[in-house]
């Protein structure tokens, strides 16, 4: 099989990624095509939805809690229940950037679960997602 390599390097990689030297093995060989900073911006980005698949799974939910639905229909529900909390969640985060002039990708999702879960607790009713 005849594949690509691609070397790179970020400088300022930001939490999904470490700075340093890259290497990116790919069967889109035609470089006008498939520019090579495309290609490597774009694995970079794919690693973002690891990130949230990573924040849904284990951040919000809670560390070894599994979905507790019988049902293929009542995990569903479980599913969906979760989505529109992550937004609101992940929309708190794109304001709390912007009031600090940051890029969104540097404020932790961790720290924003555990805000919201203490503002919750102190002042219960006040978070509405």
């Amino acid at each position: 099989m005849r594949v690509r390599v691609l070397a790179y390097q970020l400088k300022d990689a930001g939490p999904a990624a470490a700075a340093g030297d890259y290497r990116l093995v790919t069967t889109l060989l035609d470089p006008r095509r498939y520019p090579a900073r495309q290609l490597a911006a774009f694995y970079r980005e794919r690693w973002e939805i690891e990130s949230v698949f990573a924040e849904l799974k284990t951040h919000q939910r809670g560390a070894k809690v599994v979905l507790s639905s019988k049902t293929p229909d009542g995990v569903l529900q479980q599913i969906w229940a979760h989505l529109p909390v992550h937004h609101a969640l992940r929309e708190l985060m794109v304001r709390t950037a912007a009031t600090r002039e940051l890029d969104p990708d540097r404020i932790s999702f961790t720290e924003t679960v555990r805000s919201a879960r203490r503002s919750v607790t102190a002042t219960p009713g006040s978070f509405s997602p």
